[in-house]
């Protein structure tokens, strides 16, 4: 089963010998080039070695088992034949999870849309509130987060608002959150005490490279204009505000968080960037549902995907059905719980097409 591991570690080994000759570290970029491979390599070659240890141990006291007439001798072995059937599965399990084709976006910085859907102000009230909640996740996680654009309405509402989240590992975070967000509350404005239901749809797209995805300026216009709402000095003093407009595909883009407009240009190609990467690997996904089907959604923006029910304080996860009821922490950004759940479960999933495919 693990057979193609033997050259894993013959590679892993070369690796720690190139690390090693100084003609290797004199040259930094190779070096970090062949640390990078060496990092990746690490968990699997030590859990296979791990595995090969145990399989080793068992072997060794089914062989004193099978050859040994000392009483003594017998009773240790068979202990040890036991202690090394018990670690047998959680290491198999452990290196399964580890040759799980990794998604090769997982470590890319984000771009998180959030647009105020059915339920007028108060769809664009709990788009607010996600945004914050967004927000103080990335804090607990010690990563940034950079406002692209944000439409405002006068209660402190957001009918849409754009921002990146920058840090390794943001998107394996937040992948699973795009989709459409469910709020079930009664709403301040609410005399009658009757509960609304309104929606948010969220889009979380990996950021792209220029190498990655090659915008022709031709097929762009830029408009620029003034900032509006709140900003710093000169932001709303002077025409840096940029709306850019990619032909092809109609999707248009303002930045005007930034007071340059040199700035906001860059940052709205940014943005332009992971849109296109994102519409091209949302089409490849599509493709690879019709061949399979997954319980766990990361691309599909008209999924609903969670309700939030304040009466209650429950949220619930449709895709593998898990409630839980401390929303008030989840408003707060303690995500953790849900995210983790959800990777379990496509992990298990993962797992089980490996194990059919055996």
């Amino acid at each position: 089963m693990f057979e193609k591991l033997e050259d894993t570690v013959m590679k892993y080994e070369e690796l720690n010998r190139l690390l090693a000759d100084p003609a290797t570290a004199a040259d930094s970029n190779k070096y970090m080039e062949l640390m990078k491979e060496h990092s990746s390599l690490t968990p699997v070659v030590e859990a296979y070695l791990k595995y090969k240890k145990n399989e080793e141990a068992k072997a060794e006291a089914s062989e004193i088992l099978n050859g040994e007439d000392d009483p003594e001798l017998r009773e240790m072995a068979k202990e040890e034949l036991k202690e090394a059937k018990d670690s047998e599965e959680e290491l198999v399990r452990n290196l399964k999870l580890l040759l799980i084709p990794k998604d090769a976006d997982d470590d890319r910085n984000v771009i998180v849309e959030i647009r105020a859907g059915a339920g007028g102000d108060e769809a664009a009230l709990f788009a607010a509130q996600l945004y914050r909640m967004y927000v103080r996740y990335a804090e607990r996680h010690n990563y940034k987060v950079q406002t692209t654009d944000v439409e405002s309405i006068g209660i402190g509402g957001m009918k849409y608002v754009s921002f990146t989240v920058t840090g390794v590992g943001a998107y394996a975070h937040l992948k699973y959150e795009s989709g459409v967000h469910r709020v079930q509350r009664v709403p301040a404005t609410e005399s009658g005490g009757r509960i609304h239901t309104s929606t948010v749809t969220v889009a979380i797209m990996p950021e792209a490279t220029e190498v990655e995805v090659n915008i022709d300026p031709k097929d762009c216009r830029i408009d620029i204009f003034r900032a509006s709402g709140n900003g710093g000095q000169c932001v709303n003093t002077t025409d840096s505000a940029v709306r850019l407009t990619h032909i092809p595909t109609g999707i248009v883009i303002s930045c005007q968080d930034e007071k340059s407009q040199l700035q906001n240009k860059a940052k709205a190609f940014q943005v332009l960037r992971a849109k296109l990467y994102f519409l091209e690997k949302t089409r490849l996904h599509e493709e690879e549902a019709s061949l399979r089907k997954s319980q766990v959604g990361t691309g599909d923006r008209s999924e609903k995907v969670r309700t939030y029910n304040f009466p209650q304080s429950r949220l619930t996860d449709h895709r593998i059905n898990l409630t839980i009821y401390s929303l008030d922490k989840v408003m707060d950004g303690d995500l953790d719980g849900v995210i983790d759940a959800l990777t379990e479960t496509e992990q298990a999933e993962k797992l089980a097409e490996m194990d059919n495919e055996l």
